[in-house]
């Protein structure tokens, strides 16, 4: 019974686990030859209202206060200073990179859950999964070395880091605060409120000369609205409403892999065997981190039971 319970989430998470893995290329392709902020507010102001109607139309209603200024915050966090930066950055750096570095979205979400509860201890298999995963991620850096002597390419790396915590916080924050209401209409709004708030970031950093309309540009903004968006951030929601966090942060083992391939295929980014080896080390250690955490919590209740 709980299985068949869980099937329609777990349905929604493989969606994720596959679509987001596709949209780094999508981005990068997207914000190389458009102002990046400015692509992503048309995406999320495109792709929010799109939702909303469609839950309007199948009898949902606007929430009331309280849950828009939720979804304001999740928004703000998630969509604004999340995806886009994420997006911005990748002006200078590979969408493969990009989306290793993301990958680490489960630890930064431990990590929350580690300060919120002061009670909370990391053990020994949390703290040698996340010094793995971070190994991993340098030995990634140490083929880009030369990259770091370019001020761009690092104030990138560390705007991405930046953004994969805001993710995180993001998505501890709805995990709290969504409960009762809907997770379609949450997205919706989510992603309003996010391109809304980008509007400031485009017209202050934004190049609006170079905006220049090509079939890449078109295909890149519909693909990560419909695909990326509406779809995929649908199904996360509905996944974070019915799954345990650690579950749901799973995606983030799969979708660097697809990232990392497309890139290799399509935009010719670097792939090499030390490449391949720095993403297994830092998969291993993300699950490690989550192995680690499902123990304890299992080692918890047991305790309790005694």
């Amino acid at each position: 019974m709980s299985t068949n319970k869980n099937l329609l989430p777990y349905l929604a998470l493989g969606v994720v686990c596959i679509l987001w893995g596709t949209t780094y290329l999508a981005l990068r392709v997207g914000v190389t030859q458009f102002p990046p902020f400015l692509f992503s507010a048309m995406r999320f102001l495109m792709a929010g209202p799109i939702l909303i109607v469609i839950m309007l139309i199948l009898g949902k209603r606007i929430p009331g206060g309280k849950v828009l200024m939720d979804q304001s915050v999740g928004g703000l966090l998630m969509c604004t200073l999340g995806v886009s930066i994420v997006g911005w950055a990748e002006l200078n750096v590979t969408s493969g990179v990009a989306a290793v570095i993301c990958s680490m979205m489960p630890i930064w979400t431990i990590i929350i859950n580690l300060f919120a509860n002061k009670e909370e201890r990391p053990t020994p298999l949390i703290i040698f999964g996340l010094l793995l995963g971070l190994s991993g991620i340098l030995l990634i850096f140490s083929e880009h070395l030369v990259e770091f002597y370019k001020p761009e390419y690092t104030n990138s790396i560390i705007a991405i880091f930046l953004a994969n915590l805001c993710w995180a916080i993001g998505t501890v924050w709805m995990k709290k605060r969504n409960t009762g209401s809907d997770p379609f209409m949450n997205a919706g709004l989510q992603m309003l409120f996010g391109g809304l708030f980008l509007i400031p970031l485009s017209l202050l950093f934004d190049d609006y000369a170079s905006i220049k309309w090509t079939p890449e540009i078109l295909f890149s903004l519909i693909y990560l609205m419909l695909i990326g968006s509406v779809a995929a951030y649908a199904c996360y929601f509905y996944a974070i409403g019915k799954l345990p966090m650690t579950i749901v942060s799973l995606y983030a083992y799969i979708n660097p892999v697809i990232a990392v391939i497309l890139g290799w295929v399509i935009l010719n980014e670097k792939l090499n065997a030390r490449i391949l080896i720095a993403i297994v080390i830092t998969l291993l250690g993300i699950y490690l981190v989550n192995r680690g955490y499902q123990l304890k919590n299992l080692w918890k209740t047991q305790l309790s039971k005694s």
